[in-house]
Formats: structure tokens, sequence, C-alpha cells
């Protein structure tokens, strides 16, 4: 390492303050950030100095993805030959997935980064390491087979719009990675949903039918899929969301390094669940249903995005609330929305995009209302002991 310090220092040279390109500086020391620890620290304002820096929080997040990363590139491999009805082998799954996925990864950052680096020599700041995470979320959010150039076009309207607009890394409103989806599902809404964009290279075969459940079942079809199946997320889906169980897994990591919040996923789930038990009471109140207002509560909370949203997008600390009572309410009306759509609108019933991004515009609003019920509960508690003080004396 030292030998490669000792290169970089050399390539910083002439990027130095008053050299001749130094305007080009903060795209060389983001290279300098990625290898090594940051050497800058805070000069002014109140402050806590920590090992835990936005580098190693954005690592951490990282680490949390890949369980549901690569089993993502397996079950895209997976779906691919079963549905050919093809031999197979583990290897021969992971590695059509892999030929399929890591291309997407790969114009994920060159078209992110590359923003990212011009906007941070344009306005003279370093480069943050927030598209770590946005850099690899949105592509595993996205169809396997998405045209390249559409997932370059909705990475490009995330950072420009749902990111930089708003000043950049910790200014930003709305969840980048949902922006750059929601851009896709309104731009390009025959690659994003249907019976056949779920399943690599669906297009090419008449038999293939790579339908997600959620989908099926706003069609008003029966699920062929068992609840360990949809659990596990040998189903057809977004590359990465489809296995509750590694969600979970890297939610535990979240949870555990305290850089995921779990009043938000717990809340979320809880809204989820009750929405859905509202769901399945429908017929015992006369109420006749469909196949979604009668599919089992429980299994609303393992299909479609729900978990994947709720752990890794709902808990993004940027536009997520920041208050204790905030992130309850925040995350439980997450998971309500996301069910309650997904029931009422059959022509999209995958809702948590929207639910996310609906309560990231009210997330502020949201803690200023708790922030004013403590001050007004505060005001309240010492004009009683005031009171109570004048009526001592």
């Amino acid at each position: 390492m030292e030998w490669i310090r000792q290169r970089l220092d050399k390539i910083k040279e002439p990027f130095a303050p008053g050299k001749k390109y130094e305007k080009y500086a903060p795209a060389v020391n983001a290279i300098d950030t990625f290898l090594f620890t940051p050497n800058h620290t805070t000069q002014k304002g109140a402050h806590i100095r920590d090992a835990v820096d936005l580098k190693r929080t954005m690592i951490t997040v990282v680490l949390a993805l890949v369980p549901a990363l690569l089993f993502g590139m397996w079950n895209a491999g997976y779906q691919h030959f079963s549905q050919l009805g093809e031999a197979f082998t583990f290897w021969e799954a992971l590695g059509h997935g892999a030929l399929k996925f890591i291309p997407m990864i790969v114009v994920s950052y060159a078209v992110g980064l590359g923003i990212e680096f011009a906007f941070a020599i344009f306005r003279g700041h370093e480069v943050n390491e927030g598209y770590l995470v946005t850099g690899l979320l949105i592509p595993m959010i996205m169809p396997i087979d998405l045209p390249l150039w559409m997932l370059a076009l909705s990475v490009v309207f995330a950072v420009l719009i749902g990111k930089e607009a708003f000043g950049g890394t910790g200014m930003n409103i709305l969840n980048p990675a949902l922006t750059a989806r929601a851009f896709a599902f309104f731009a390009y809404p025959t690659y994003m949903s249907g019976n056949q964009v779920w399943v690599s290279e669906a297009s090419n075969v008449d038999a293939i039918s790579g339908e997600t459940i959620l989908g099926s079942l706003a069609a008003g079809d029966n699920v062929s899929y068992g609840m360990m199946d949809m659990f596990y997320g040998i189903i057809p889906g977004s590359v990465s969301e489809t296995s509750t169980l590694l969600i979970l897994v890297g939610a535990l990591l979240l949870i555990l390094t305290k850089v995921g919040s779990w009043r938000i996923m717990l809340s979320a789930f809880i809204g989820a669940a009750a929405m859905a038990l509202i769901f399945n009471a429908l017929p015992a109140m006369g109420v006749t249903g469909n196949e979604l207002t009668n599919f089992p509560w429980y299994g609303h909370l393992i299909i479609g995005g729900l978990a994947f949203g709720i752990v890794f997008m709902a808990t993004d600390p940027v536009s997520a609330a920041q208050t204790l009572k905030g992130k309850w309410i925040y995350g439980f009306l997450i998971g309500f929305l996301s069910v309650m759509i997904r029931v009422f609108n059959p022509a999209y019933p995958e809702g948590v995009m929207l639910a996310i991004l609906l309560m990231n515009v009210f997330a502020p609003t949201i803690d200023h209302y708790v922030i004013q019920s403590n001050i007004k509960r505060r005001k309240k508690r010492i004009q009683s002991a005031t009171a109570q003080v004048k009526t001592t004396v």
C-alpha cells in the first residue's frame, strides 16, 4: 500500500493548489479518498470526532447489499434456464446472471460518477462517497434485461434531478435510486412491467412467462409458488429484490452497525401487515375481494420489492425522517401505503417505490410536527411546574 501511496502522491502533484491542473483536483482526490482514509476533518461548527465517516457508512451498506446481489445474479440465471427447460449447474446460472448484471453495474457507476466528477469540478468541491450505494442500488432494482442506454438515462435523471439539483450528497429530498426507477417506469413502461421483462432474454422465446407474483395476483391468476420459495427468493422479479431471507441478513448488518434505523424497518413491516390484515378482513365483512386482497397478510411482506425497499431505501438517512417518533410514523406509513397502492392499482401492483418517494416528500413535515409537539408538551410541563411553585409559595 505504501507504494500505491507514493505513486498517488506523485500523480497528485500537478493538481495541488496553485498548480496547472488545480481545477481538476476533486477528480484525483476522489480516487485518493476511495483507496485511503480521508485526511480531512471538520474545521468549524459542532461536530463529533468518530471513526465512522461517510465512506465507512457507505461501504457498510454496500456489504449489506452483497448477499442479495449475489443471489440476484444466480436467480437471474436460474429463472432463465428453468423457463427454457434446460439443465444447468449452479455456476452456469451464476455466470449467466453475472454476464447480464455486471454491465449494468459498470454503466451505472460510469455514468453516475462521471456526472458527480463533473459537478465536483464545476462547483469546486470534493467528490462525496454517497454514490457508492446509489450506483449499486439502481441496477439492483431494475429488470435484468433493461437496455443499458435506458439504464444510463435513468442514472442521468436520478443524479441530475434527484440529487445534484438539490445540492448533492446530503441535500436530496428524494431517494436517488428510486428516482431512477420512477423515471424508467414512466418513460419506458413496457420495459419495466409485463410478463416477460423479469426473465433474461424472455422476449426471444414465446413460451416464457416471467410474470411476477404481484403481476399474476393483479391479473386474477393463481400463484404457483410456495411461501418458502417466495421467502428464499426463487421467483421472477427485479435483480436483487426477490430474496427476503438475504435482505433480512443485510438488514441485520445495518442494524448491528447502527447504519440503518430499526425503527423505520420495524414500523414499515407493521404498517404493511396492518394494511394487509384489513384487506384480508374484507370477505368476513361481506365485501368481495380479489386475489390481492385475499392473499395472506404475511405473504404481502415477502413478495415484490417491499422488503428491499424498506431495508435499503426507506432507511436512507438523508431523505428519511430524523426524529425518533417521526421514524415510527414515517416507516408505518410507507408500509401501509405500499400495500394499499399494490391492491388498489392493478396496473402497477408494486407500490413500495411510490410510497417511499411520497413519504420522502412528507418526512420534513412529519419531523416538524413531532418537534412542535415536543415543544408544546415541554411548555405545558414548565407552566404546570411554575403554577405548583406559585401555589406552594
